[in-house]
């Protein structure tokens, strides 16, 4: 019996999009134009690969590996966010992080809690750092911006259990 048998399909969709969701409330916090959004994405699906692949890996990273080298899952069967701006998609992305957060630790051992943790942390660090903020064409501008440490710093409430409740 694989990990992800101890999780129900939309519980395991949340784990499995929780790194995701961390970069994602990173994005929102300040969107980089086009190219950046495109890095940040890299960095993101980078971060988690790194994290699935490692020699030392816990169950659930061994898991989450088997999961993404299987057959992706149906777009139809992907949350669908109901958004009206970034600060609503920052809200939801932060609520997505918070409940698979929690599931995991309900769910699974403390070592597969703690290196979860460890990934949606990193996540959000490299997202941040993957495109520089303000600036023109490249030039100036700041690896990570104020806005972007905010919300590292929310993120590391909601992961480290200080971030509220959850719900649903």
């Amino acid at each position: 019996m694989s990990l992800k048998d101890s999780f129900t399909t939309d519980e395991w969709l949340k784990v499995m999009t929780g790194p995701g969701q961390a970069g994602a409330a990173v994005v929102a916090a300040s969107p980089s134009g086009l190219t950046g959004l495109m890095a940040e994405a890299q960095a993101i699906a980078q971060t988690v690969r790194e994290n699935v692949s490692k020699q030392s890996r816990t169950p659930l990273m061994e898991a989450m590996a088997a999961d993404l080298l299987g057959t992706p899952p149906d777009p139809k069967s992907l949350p669908q966010g109901t958004a009206k701006n970034l600060d609503d998609v920052k809200a939801q992305a932060l609520e997505g992080v918070r409940q698979a957060v929690w599931l995991v630790g309900a769910k699974a051992s403390p070592e597969d809690a703690t290196a979860y943790r460890t990934m949606l942390l990193e996540v959000a660090e490299k997202t941040a750092a993957a495109a520089k903020e303000g600036g023109f064409l490249g030039i100036g501008g700041e690896q990570v911006n104020d806005k972007e440490r905010a919300a590292i710093e929310e993120l590391k409430a909601v992961i480290n259990g200080q971030g509220g409740t959850v719900s649903g």
